[in-house]
């Protein structure tokens, strides 16, 4: 004969292990499926890999948040968020080119390539090197992190630079702010680069190099959703860096 009320204890007692399980499958899940999404990143090209070679002019090093760029500059530093899902040393020819000419530059490796994840690994650049005055900076969402950070850090940070990305709060208390983007850019929202123009500081200039898009200011190659750039990654890089010398010089 079935005791009614040890079946009773036996049911809760599985209802509740399956209440427990639902939470871990739902964790394991979403576990995976961040994993699947980070996963699938855009990679650095052999010029990429290769600018990460020490010559007279640079000497590039490990660091524990990522890559320095030494140059000539004692006194001005760059720090630099990558995009998101982009192999952080595809910006290794383009800030090897800032870093013979202006300024030391410190490329950040954020976890899973998500600039979101490492946006305070600025502060172990800052408390570890010495410079007279420090840029902030980054190329898409890492250009939106990095204003993020100046936002909190204003009495440290003497500019910002951003290439394709703009501020999503207020910067107004930073000295001095560049934004470069390409002309053919397919990625960059052009309706919140307008509407960001609010938060940014007096001091203000926008670039925009023709021919340019998305994708050429790291060597990754093509980029989903950008568009068809008219001159060549080399060439975008080039006037970047002209563009980011008259900004550091003024």
């Amino acid at each position: 004969m079935t005791d009614y009320r040890t079946m009773t204890k036996e049911n809760r007692t599985k209802k509740r292990s399956l209440f427990l399980l639902i939470p871990i499958l739902i964790f394991v899940i979403v576990g995976c499926a961040f994993f699947i999404y980070t996963g699938i990143y855009y990679h650095a090209d052999e010029s990429a890999v290769q600018a990460l070679e020490s010559d007279e002019k640079v000497h590039v090093e490990r660091t524990d948040t990522g890559w320095l760029f030494d140059g000539p500059s004692e006194s001005n530093a760059f720090i630099f968020y990558p995009g998101a899902k982009v192999e952080e040393t595809s910006y290794a020819p383009l800030l090897r080119r800032i870093a013979e000419q202006e300024m030391d530059v410190f490329l950040i490796k954020v976890p899973f390539r998500i600039a979101f994840l490492g946006a305070d690994l600025a502060d172990k650049v800052t408390e570890k090197y010495s410079y007279d005055r420090w840029y902030i900076g980054g190329h898409s969402l890492g250009g939106v992190v990095a204003c993020s950070y100046a936002a909190k850090h204003p009495e440290q940070i003497g500019g910002v630079i951003l290439l394709a990305s703009y501020p999503a709060e207020s910067i107004k208390n930073i000295p001095s702010l560049v934004s470069i983007y390409g002309s053919e850019d397919g990625v960059l929202n052009m309706k919140k680069l307008t509407e960001a123009e609010k938060y940014v500081p007096d001091n203000y200039t926008s670039c925009v190099i023709e021919g340019g898009n998305h994708a050429q200011f790291g060597n990754y190659g093509e980029q989903k959703g950008d568009g068809n750039a008219t001159i060549s990654a080399d060439e975008q890089q080039k006037q970047t860096v002209e563009m980011i010398g008259r900004f550091v010089d003024r």
